[in-house]
C-alpha cells in the first residue's frame, strides 16, 4: 500500500461516517425516534376520532334537513332545535380535537428540525476534520505526491477521489439544509392552521350560544303555545302573516319613494358614500343569506344575515340615504328600510327603539335605532332566535348577499 493511500485512510473513514449521519446519533436518535412514532400514533388516534364525528354529523345533518322538509309542526320544530344543539356542540369537540392532531404534528416537526440541527452541527464538525486533514496534504508539493505514486493514474485517481469527497460534502450538507428549511416551512403552515383552528373554535363556540338562544325560543314556544299544536300553527300563521306583509311593504314602498325622489330631483338616487359599512360592530354572523341551516327556512328563505349584537345596541346606516319606511310593531317585528343609489336599498330588522321617521335623510354612521331580537321584547317578532340584527340588503328590489358589500 503506497504512503498517499494510507495518508487518506482517515479521510475515507470520516467521509463514510459523514455520509451515514443518522449513525452518530445512537440511542438519543432511537429514543427520539421512538418519540415520533409515539406521536403519529396519537395522531392517527385523532384522525380515526375525527372521522367518526363526521360520520355522526352528518347524521345530525341529514335528520335535521329531513324535518325541515316535512310539515311544520310543534314537533318538528323541537326536534329541529335539538339536532342542531347536538350538531354544534360535536361541531366544538370535532374543532378541539383538529386542534390536538395540529398540535401533535407540530411537536412531531420540532423533533424532526432538533434531529437536523444536530445532523447539521455533526457534518460541519466532520468536514473540518476532513479539511484538516486535506490541508497536511496539501503542505506536499504536487511533485513531491507525485513521486510517491506508483504511477501517474494512481495519482490522477486519488485527486479525484478527493475532489468527489468535496462534491458528495457540498451536496449533502445542501441537501439537509434544505429539508431544514421544508420543515421550518411546514412548521409555520401548521401555526397558521392552528390560529385558523382556534379560531373556528371560537366561532363553534358562539354558534353553541345561539343555538342555547334557540333553546330559550323553543321553550318560550312551549309557553306560549302550552305544547299546543293548534296553537303553534296559529301562531305560525300570525308570523308568515307578518313577514309577508313586511316584504310587501319594503317592495312597494322602495317603489314610491325612488319614484317620489326622481320627480322632485329630476335625476335617479346615486350612490354618493366609497361603500357600506358595518350597521353594528363586526361580530359573528349567526345566519347566513338563504342558509340552509336557517331553523325556520321551512317559514321562508333567509334573504338577509343575520349579525350578532347584545339588546340595545346602537344601529348605524350603512350608507347615506332616505329612510322609506321605520316600522314599529310593538312585540312584532319591528324594522327601518333605507333607501339609496345605484338601485340599493337596506333593511334593519328587530330593532327594539327607532330613532328616525319616514322621508328623514340619513347620512352613513348615523344612529338610526337599536338592536333587539330577545324574545318576548319589543320589536323582536314571533320567529326570533335571539339578540342580533337582521341585516338585509337589496339591489333593484331583490334581495342580495349583504356579505358582497359589507368591507
Amino acid at each position: 500500500m503506497n504512503k498517499i493511500f494510507k495518508k487518506f485512510i482517515p479521510v475515507l473513514v470520516i467521509s463514510l461516517f459523514l455520509f451515514n449521519p443518522l449513525a452518530s446519533q445512537g440511542q438519543n436518535y432511537e429514543e427520539e425516534n421512538q418519540e415520533v412514532k409515539e406521536i403519529n400514533a396519537e395522531i392517527q388516534s385523532k384522525r380515526d376520532r375525527l372521522k367518526k364525528m363526521q360520520e355522526q354529523q352528518e347524521i345530525y345533518s341529514r335528520a335535521i334537513a329531513q324535518k325541515q322538509r316535512e310539515k311544520a309542526s310543534l314537533n318538528n320544530q323541537l326536534a329541529i332545535l335539538e339536532n342542531r344543539l347536538a350538531k354544534a356542540a360535536l361541531d366544538i369537540d370535532s374543532a378541539q380535537t383538529e386542534i390536538d392532531r395540529t398540535n401533535l404534528e407540530i411537536d412531531k416537526i420540532n423533533l424532526e428540525i432538533r434531529d437536523k440541527d444536530e445532523q447539521i452541527l455533526k457534518q460541519k464538525e466532520n468536514i473540518g476534520s476532513v479539511v484538516r486533514l486535506m490541508q497536511k496534504q496539501d503542505d506536499q508539493s504536487t511533485l513531491e505526491i507525485l513521486l510517491l505514486n506508483n504511477t501517474l493514474n494512481e495519482f490522477v485517481s486519488q485527486a479525484r477521489y478527493l475532489e468527489d469527497i468535496n462534491k458528495k460534502i457540498n451536496e449533502g450538507l445542501a441537501a439537509i439544509k434544505q429539508y431544514k428549511k421544508d420543515l421550518e416551512e411546514k412548521k409555520k403552515s401548521l401555526n397558521e392552521t392552528q390560529k385558523q383552528l382556534v379560531e373556528l373554535k371560537s366561532n363553534l363556540e358562539s354558534k353553541k350560544l345561539n343555538l342555547a338562544s334557540e333553546q330559550q325560543t323553543k321553550i318560550n314556544v312551549l309557553d306560549q303555545t302550552k305544547s299546543s299544536e293548534k296553537e303553534y300553527q296559529r301562531l305560525l300563521k300570525l308570523a308568515k302573516q307578518e313577514q309577508a306583509q313586511a316584504e310587501s311593504d319594503i317592495v312597494n314602498l322602495e317603489k314610491v319613494v325612488r319614484a317620489r325622489i326622481s320627480k322632485l330631483s329630476g335625476k335617479t338616487l346615486e350612490f354618493n358614500d366609497a361603500g357600506f359599512i358595518w350597521p353594528v360592530a363586526k361580530n359573528t354572523i349567526t345566519a347566513y343569506f338563504h342558509d340552509p341551516d336557517y331553523p325556520f327556512r321551512y317559514v321562508f328563505e333567509h334573504p338577509a344575515v343575520d349579525i350578532r349584537a347584545g339588546q340595545g345596541s346602537s344601529i348605524r346606516a350603512a350608507a347615506s340615504g332616505y329612510v322609506a319606511i321605520a316600522k314599529n310593531a310593538g312585540k312584532g317585528y319591528s324594522y327601518i328600510m333605507i333607501i339609496h343609489g345605484d338601485g340599493l336599498a337596506t333593511v334593519y330588522g328587530h330593532v327594539s327603539k327607532i330613532y328616525v321617521q319616514s322621508d328623514e335623510y340619513v347620512v352613513q354612521g348615523q344612529t338610526i335605532g337599536l338592536s333587539g331580537g330577545t324574545p318576548g321584547t319589543n320589536g323582536a317578532g314571533r320567529t326570533t332566535t335571539g339578540p342580533h340584527l337582521h341585516f338585509e340588503v337589496r339591489l333593484g328590489g331583490v334581495p342580495v348577499d349583504p356579505m358582497e358589500y359589507l368591507p
